[in-house]
């Protein structure tokens, strides 16, 4: 494995997928995206690695900045929206998402204000309470 394999988020046929999704600056008067596929992979790789922005490796992704940037313009677009809504309806074609979800209901849990009920050992305060206090007190 090379240096470069060990940051290569995609597979060729995954980015033939996903190129054609994103936005090109074709016909605009601006600077040319520079390598797109590698700022995209820079994006996953940082989420991917749960690292800073500023800690993504230069050499292999380019100034962070950049990576930055490209992901915020594409989070505020809805380009991130499109391209998982379309990878999403394809994979579904093609029967490869299996849509069954299990949730575990031992560590769901509700604020304690979450409910109107209230439990027998427990007292909001008020005269009761201050009575049990007095009564406790000597």
């Amino acid at each position: 494995m090379t240096t470069q394999d060990r940051y290569q988020v995609f597979t060729d046929e995954e980015w033939a997928r996903i190129e054609p999704l994103l936005p090109s600056n074709t016909g605009k008067r601006a600077r040319p995206f520079e390598n797109n596929c590698r700022i995209v992979e820079g994006i996953v790789y940082r989420y991917r690695a749960g690292i800073a922005w500023r800690d993504l490796p230069r050499e292999q992704f380019g100034p962070w900045q950049t990576v930055w940037k490209r992901h915020r313009r594409y989070a505020a677009d809805g380009t991130w929206d499109r391209v998982l809504a379309q990878v999403l309806s394809n994979a579904d074609a093609a029967g490869d998402i299996d849509w069954n979800v299990s949730v575990d209901g031992t560590i769901s849990r509700a604020h304690q204000h979450a409910t109107n009920t209230t439990r027998p050992d427990q007292h909001t305060g008020g005269y009761v309470e201050l009575q049990e206090s007095a009564r406790f007190a000597g």
